[in-house]
């Protein structure tokens, strides 16, 4: 277990967008990856949306950060589990395309999330991180959690991505 880290850190300046295919279909999902962190290729619109950002990413691994704020809460008074679920399928996703080779993508098929405890506005910093269990050619899984600054698991869930050719 890993704990959200303290202090923000700004890594990508680029505006939020979507990379253009040609640009991206000769690299592999970790070094696509490594170049989103790297502020090579633009973080995507849902990462400005909901205000997270890539702050890890390694083969079969990828780490996410974020601070849940009033402006994401749900009619009872705390975040929206949508959120929660977001941070999931970003950093379980992204895990598994850190596995797949130059001119293969994913996209998720199902996932599965537990909820453990609320988040608020005074949660601070979460750390959403997303791990591989089986790297498959047709069908990949990962799971992920969701902890707070101090280390306690705020969610986790599991994911099963497609992979095709692209």
């Amino acid at each position: 277990m890993t704990t959200a880290s303290q202090a923000p850190k700004k890594r990508n300046a680029l505006p939020p967008g979507v990379t253009p295919l040609d640009q991206v279909k000769h690299l592999s999902g970790l070094e696509f990856m490594r170049g989103m962190l790297e502020g090579r290729f633009s973080p995507p619109p849902i990462a400005a949306a909901l205000k997270f950002e890539l702050v890890e990413v390694e083969h079969g691994r990828a780490v996410f950060e974020s601070v849940p704020e009033f402006g994401f809460y749900n009619p009872i008074g705390v975040v929206h589990g949508g959120y929660a679920a977001t941070l999931l399928d970003s950093c379980m996703g992204c895990a598994v395309h850190t596995t797949l080779p130059a001119g293969q993508a994913y996209t998720t098929l199902e996932f599965k999330i537990n909820f453990v405890r609320a988040m608020t506005d005074q949660t601070g910093r979460v750390r959403a991180e997303g791990r591989v269990i089986h790297p498959g050619n047709r069908a990949a899984t990962a799971e992920g959690h969701i902890y707070d600054a101090r280390g306690k698991l705020l969610a986790h869930g599991t994911t099963t991505c497609l992979v095709f050719p692209i």
